[in-house]
């Protein structure tokens, strides 16, 4: 039963970092209509100019600061540069160009930092802390699990709540009749994206501690399961995203403390084909309304 209650808050932990770098894609997909192959590599690219302004300043939450703003940042310029010059009625440019900014991005930090994992200390003690008896989680999980809840939180009320929000859910559902109401389409697109690779550093700043360290392919098997945490939930739900990556974080927690690490991409890729055969738009996506 220890060993139960340990894996499941490990897998809280782990999920609550999947399930936001799930909803930064539900976000572009929502804004622009596409999967953002590049999401991973941009978020990396916060996470070094994070990590760079900490080293400078010797503080932690600048660096958080700094990781947030970069990947706003390259949201922006990806968007509103090579992106934007992209057609939009057929996926694969986008894809195309989407996988050279990997390219690019990546080489480019090998050239700047090196290829090498770098460790990165977590700010908290990574430790697990024990409840009557049983470690569960440790400081910088708990930090980890209330950072994503609040940004969560903070998502779920800028789109439910806000004027920004409005607007943004009205330019990704029904553009030409927002253009007619007088919303900007393309700025708010814009603002998608900011928002979407924003969201993917800060994931990708509180994970890199967790993991091997810090390097330009640090988050790649991050976006690989978050994709399919995304899927699995339903690329329009973000409720579905947070649902899912909770859940997956569990399963994976449980299957490496159980059986192996090795297992854990097969029971994922189980899941997630489980789910296609049945439910092919997500779990939790909304069912499409019929037309006459």
């Amino acid at each position: 039963m220890d060993t139960l209650v340990f894996l499941v808050a490990a897998g809280l932990a782990r999920g609550s970092v999947l399930a936001l770098f799930a909803i930064s894609l539900v976000i572009v997909w929502r804004a622009a209509r596409v999967v953002n192959f590049a999401q991973a590599a941009m978020a990396v690219v916060g996470v070094y100019a994070g990590f760079a302004l900490t080293a400078a300043t010797g503080s932690y939450w600048l660096g958080v600061a700094g990781a947030v703003l970069t990947g706003a940042l390259l949201g922006v310029l990806a968007e509103r540069g090579p992106l934007r010059l992209v057609p939009r009625d057929n996926p694969l440019p986008g894809m195309i160009v989407a996988i050279g900014l990997v390219m690019v991005l990546q080489a480019g930090l090998a050239i700047a930092f090196g290829a090498a994992h770098r460790p990165v200390p977590a700010p908290f003690p990574q430790r697990p802390l024990s409840l009557g008896g049983v470690p569960v989680l440790s400081p910088y999980d708990l930090f980890t699990l209330a950072t994503a809840a609040v940004v969560m939180a903070g998502l779920a009320w800028m789109f439910g709540r806000t004027s920004l929000g409005l607007q943004l859910r009205a330019a990704a559902f029904a553009p030409e009749t927002s253009r007619l109401l007088g919303v900007r389409v393309g700025r708010m697109v814009t603002i998608g994206w900011a928002v979407s690779v924003a969201v993917a550093a800060l994931a990708g700043l509180l994970l890199v501690p967790t993991e091997l360290g810090l390097s330009p392919h640090a988050a790649d098997i991050l976006f690989v399961q978050a994709f399919a945490v995304a899927v699995i939930g339903g690329l329009d739900s973000p409720p579905g995203a947070l649902l899912a990556g909770l859940g997956v974080g569990i399963l994976t927690s449980l299957v490496t403390g159980y059986v192996t690490a090795a297992a854990a991409p097969l029971a994922v890729l189980g899941l997630l084909t489980a789910v296609l055969l049945v439910r092919p738009a997500g779990l939790f996506a909304a069912r499409e309304a019929r037309t006459a």
